[in-house]
């Protein structure tokens, strides 16, 4: 049922109440206005405000003003300037010409900007003290006390619902829109619909921002600081300020609101209620949201910050790495000692290609090719742990089965390698090629680096001799060199001894990988 409930607590409201005798608003000793029908309004959050019909307003006003604001109990106020013998006040008188229901007392009537008068004579009236109410219920107490136990943001935005129907307030739509830090998705659009069974999430890009349906949306307009949207939608209220509002009224919907949700970086998020009840939302229970509004945008701050940083860890330090960092692992020294296939994928004759095509050319060529590296690495079971000037640093986990690890390692580079020589003989402008060294063994997975600056990586002898055997390529004309511990994994390979490397004690057994591209290699 659609019925409005009432909390069992004073809640927030609106009462417009007549003044009796004579009253006068004045800027030192000018009269701005004096009224024998003058009202004041007591609004809760507010003090008390008084209005005086437009004919009692005894200086001249300007025409209207381009400045607006929106109040989603009053309406849309339109502002004037009070024109003085000797200045000029801008904006210092607003009126509501078209008021909402809550507040159709005032219409025709005009009220003063607190900077515009000095005092005001209320006559034989006195004015009650602003009361701040008491607000509670369902929907504050669950705030209060259990919204923390929503592990995810879709979980807090079907109970937020709930809570809300809870509270008697007849919502029929209730949608938050985040904003986010990613690369590639520009935010979170979670929509609970009465009656469905699930949460809607959408997952919009940067091109939401040239989209017509968007453009042309009370997202937007909230999103850019220009301030809330109220829209009713029955029978009285003909004309739409936004066309999602036929295809709300469409669904039965009689009442529209959207509202900022700001973050305490800056950035307005949006959240939006659409209304089923036959009469909209009342002012209480609308007004309960609008208290409500900080803490649920702290809320959904929480959850797009851990986001944010579990995306710009997989960024920059990979998704395995990123997810053991989130998860606590942020200690110098913290780490695990694991078995692991080592790849160092390095980019030949960079130097040379630098200066052929130019930094503006090399460095799109570069990220092509990490790009190819990177996509290769992740489809065979791997992860790209960093990169490293014009190289590619990728870890193979051992798991449950070192040789798949081995041979993952040795199919990613296989892949890689053909990949490249594919893309030179496309006549595209990737003209690059690459040396390869893998190498197994334990490592250290874990941070290193100074107590300001860490660094997730691996450390061992494995990784040292994969970068090794990655240079030893480059010299011998080989395109891939692997240690003796990756040779068993592989399908074919040619032997080339014990190898005596740079830095490395002891002479390695090592063997080098045959491709469809050896046979235009250009060493």
């Amino acid at each position: 049922m659609n019925v409005h409930t009432t909390p069992k607590t004073k809640g927030f409201g609106i009462s417009v109440e007549d003044l009796t005798g004579r009253v006068a608003i004045y800027r030192d000793k000018t009269l701005l206005a004096e009224s024998t029908r003058a009202k004041v309004m007591y609004e809760t959050r507010l003090p008390a405000t008084i209005y005086v019909p437009r004919a009692d307003v005894r200086v001249d006003m300007g025409d209207e003003s381009e400045l607006q604001t929106f109040c989603p109990f009053k309406g849309t106020a339109t502002y004037h300037d009070v024109i003085l013998e000797d200045q000029r006040l801008a904006n210092s008188v607003w009126a509501y010409e078209d008021p909402l229901p809550e507040s159709l007392a005032i219409r025709g009537y005009v009220g003063f900007v607190p900077d515009a008068y000095t005092h005001v004579d209320l006559g034989e009236n006195t004015l009650r003290d602003a009361e701040d109410g008491n607000i509670s219920g369902p929907l504050i107490d669950w705030l209060m006390r259990r919204a923390s136990d929503s592990k995810t943001p879709e979980a807090f935005t079907k109970a937020l619902a709930e809570k809300m129907l809870e509270h008697g307030i007849a919502i029929q739509r209730l949608s938050i829109l985040t904003w986010s830090l990613h690369p590639l998705i520009a935010g979170k659009h979670y929509i609970w619909e009465k009656g469905a069974a699930e949460i809607s999430t959408n997952v919009p890009t940067y091109e939401i921002h040239d989209h017509p349906a968007y453009i042309n949306s009370p997202l937007r307009h909230v999103s850019n600081g220009l301030g809330g949207v109220r829209q009713r939608l029955n029978d009285d209220n003909p004309h739409n300020s936004f066309p999602i509002m036929e295809d709300l009224r469409a669904k039965g919907a009689t009442d529209y609101v959207a509202m900022p949700l700001p973050f305490s970086d800056g950035r307005t998020n949006v959240l939006t209620l659409t209304c089923d009840h036959p009469d909209g939302f009342t002012t209480e229970n609308l007004g309960l949201v609008f208290e409500c509004s900080s803490v649920i945008a702290r809320f959904y701050e929480v959850f797009m910050q851990r986001e944010n940083a579990q995306v710009l860890l997989e960024t920059y330090v990979g998704k395995r790495s990123g997810a053991r960092v989130l998860g606590g692992e942020i200690r110098r020294g913290d780490g695990d000692e694991i078995d692991a296939a080592i790849m160092f994928c390095d980019l030949r004759n960079s130097t040379s290609l630098e200066e052929q095509l130019g930094r503006a050319d090399y460095i799109n060529l570069l990220n092509d090719f990490f790009e190819t590296v990177s996509g290769i690495v992740h489809d065979n079971g791997g992860e790209v742990l960093k990169f490293i000037g014009d190289a590619v640093l990728s870890v193979f986990p051992e798991g449950e089965d070192s040789i798949v690890a081995r041979g993952n390692a040795q199919r990613s580079a296989i892949a890689i390698v053909e990949k490249l020589g594919e893309l030179r003989q496309s006549g595209t402008e990737a003209h690059c090629d690459c040396s390869i060294g893998i190498a197994y063994g334990q490592v250290t997975y874990g941070n290193v680096g100074s107590r300001e600056r860490l660094d997730f990586t691996v450390i061992g002898q494995a990784a040292n001799v994969a970068a090794r055997l990655g240079e030893y390529g480059k010299s011998s004309g080989h395109r891939i060199v692997v240690s003796g511990d990756i040779q068993p994994a592989c399908t074919s390979a040619i032997p080339l001894g014990d190898i005596k490397l740079h830095n490395v004690s002891l002479p390695v057994t090592s063997f080098a990988l045959s491709t469809s591209a050896d046979a235009v290699l250009n060493a």
